[in-house]
């Protein structure tokens, strides 16, 4: 198994999360066998999340951040995450705590034989209404696709950083991350993993753009994987 990780947090606006996450975070670090760093990806927040994160790495050194300019959107923090680890894993989790840090070590089980693997949120905490639209969502974007996943919004990840650090992102790409691995010819799984209610701050994503985002974000997905380049090297001098 790889023995670097990097665990990426995109922030923004979740002031009354962050000390829990450092607590969450450094528990499951002070457990786990592999080296990992922890990146905050502060993207733009309004609110004192980046005191915070400031003040949690300053004092522990495991933490670092990355600061943007203005919010840019979830894909773009995943991206400034993956290009910044420096690990042979980059892992991903939100920093609303819906999922637990601890759970990785499930995922990390398959990652020597799959270049990608995925939670799918077993027994979800979220409405009625959120559960549905995210449902509908995932069956139109499987429909496209093809890529056999059943949660894709899913916040927890495993991914090999070679294959992290070659996607071609685009606004909407983390609900596309297991198709992007495909499309490198790479391998992906999904594994359950526990889910558990947001107790602070609030959500982000809102029932239309999470149907009509990733009807859109189909669309030029289709387009990109007819356009997309993919070789091997048979042989060279």
């Amino acid at each position: 198994m790889p023995n670097t990780l990097t665990i990426i947090v995109p922030v923004y606006n979740e002031e009354k999360n962050l000390t829990r996450v450092e607590k969450e975070l450094q528990s499951y670090i002070d457990q786990c066998k592999l080296k990992i760093t922890v990146l905050f990806v502060n993207d733009g927040s309004k609110d004192s999340s980046l005191q915070i994160i400031k003040q949690i790495c300053t004092q522990n050194k495991t933490f670092n951040y990355l600061n943007f300019d203005k919010n840019y959107g979830l894909s773009t923090a995943i991206k400034a995450g993956f290009d910044h680890a420096e690990s042979s894993l980059v892992g991903y989790i939100d920093s609303d705590l819906q999922t637990s840090p601890k759970d990785f070590n499930l995922l990390l089980e398959y990652i020597d034989d799959y270049d990608l693997v995925t939670g799918v949120r077993s027994n979800r905490k979220d409405s009625l209404i959120k559960n549905m639209s995210s449902k509908i969502a995932n069956g139109i974007r499987r429909s496209f696709t093809q890529d056999g996943m059943d949660d894709t919004g899913c916040p927890l990840k495993i991914i090999k950083a070679d294959y992290a650090k070659r996607i071609p992102m685009f606004q909407g790409l983390h609900r596309f991350l297991p198709a992007m691995i495909l499309l490198q010819n790479g391998t992906v799984k999904q594994v359950p993993v526990q889910h558990f209610p947001r107790i602070a701050g609030k959500g982000k994503f809102g029932v239309w753009n999470r149907l009509l985002g990733p009807l859109a974000d189909c669309i030029a997905y289709i387009w990109m994987k007819k356009k997309y380049i993919n070789y091997k090297i048979a042989d060279k001098a």
